[in-house]
């Protein structure tokens, strides 16, 4: 009998770093996995943290997996890190939530330190390559996940095949003008990821209420005060708030208008959308829906289903895993 291959995930982020031990069948078993902090280490400390980790493992190689006899060493290791970054020469680019981490050959670390295959993707193409391969995408030729969490960007697979552009910068679409003011995303003002984004709604929550139109209203006034997240807002939008309530409607509307986009270019069999959309695709769907309906091409629209993420809060182990068999 076959046994599901291993892998080991190191999913990079500016708060946390993960490092996972994994069995990536038709579904992902995560069978080992611990986490430590970002915030005030290098990148040599951080990079030497997972290999140490890494060394530790070896002896509980058959703990873990006592199916498989190999060394952990021998297991591929797959990089989800936000980018910019070069997938191909397997180097780290000065990402702005990593500060330091400028050049960093991190491919090339692993690689002669444990023998083994390793390959880095940015952070949004690995969760899009993860869903397609175990989640809301699999079976399908042509996917996009979008991530709609702190930020917007989008991972591609086209054709079977996750494409990252020439030098990895395709999906990146929160950096696209939605109007000449709005909140700011991408160092933009007006952008898709500042209406599209949790963050982004939170700054759109504070816009509106300085406008002065919502005087009276308590979330209006958090908001005016940069006092109410994403989240908060969105427990108020099912609690039936006015103010919020109509900020959602404005940054769904911006959402409907970027998937139309995506439909119309990209002529995908499904959309994923992962983070904020994920949590509260019920409210979405009566807004995007009837708007894509309008705006985005029949033929297309009629082939492409727009659904949450399916691999969840787990998603960013799952990405690395699978970027390590890719």
């Amino acid at each position: 009998m076959n046994q599901a291959p291993l892998a080991i995930g190191l999913d990079i982020g500016g708060t946390k770093c993960a490092l996972s031990v994994g069995s990536c069948g038709e579904t992902v078993q995560i069978l080992h996995r611990e986490e430590f902090p970002t915030a005030g280490l290098t990148w040599q400390q951080v990079l030497a943290s997972f290999a140490a980790r890494i060394e530790a493992l070896r002896a509980e190689a058959f703990n873990i997996a006592p199916q498989v006899e190999v060394s952990l060493a021998q297991l591929p290791i797959g990089i989800s890190c936000g980018g910019p970054l070069d997938s191909k020469a397997g180097v780290i680019l000065s990402p702005p939530n990593l500060p330091g981490w400028d050049n960093v050959p991190i491919v090339q670390y692993f690689a002669e330190r444990f023998h083994t295959s390793v390959k880095l993707q940015n952070d949004a193409n690995a969760c899009a390559y993860a869903e397609w391969r175990f989640g809301a995408g699999r079976g399908t030729e042509n996917m996009v996940f979008m991530t709609f969490g702190t930020g917007l960007g989008a991972g591609l697979v086209l054709g079977g095949r996750l494409y990252s552009g020439t030098n990895d910068n395709a999906g990146e679409i929160g950096h696209i003008r939605l109007a000449p003011t709005g909140p700011r995303g991408y160092n933009k003002d007006g952008s898709a990821e500042g209406f599209c984004s949790g963050a982004g709604m939170a700054r759109l929550a504070g816009i509106r209420a300085r406008e002065g139109k919502w005087l009276g209203s308590a979330t209006a006034e958090l908001a005016r005060q940069d006092a109410l997240t994403a989240k908060e807002l969105f427990a108020h939008v099912r609690a039936g708030d006015p103010f919020c309530t109509a900020v959602f409607r404005e940054s769904a509307t911006h959402l409907a208008t970027i998937l139309a986009y995506t439909i119309d270019i990209l002529n995908p069999e499904v959309i994923v959308l992962g983070g904020v959309y994920m949590r509260n695709a019920d409210l979405f769907e009566p807004v995007i829906n009837p708007i894509l309906a309008r705006e985005a091409l029949p033929f297309a629209r009629q082939v492409c289903r727009v659904v949450p993420a399916s691999l969840s809060e787990n998603i960013g182990d799952y990405a690395a895993l699978a970027v390590a068999l890719g």
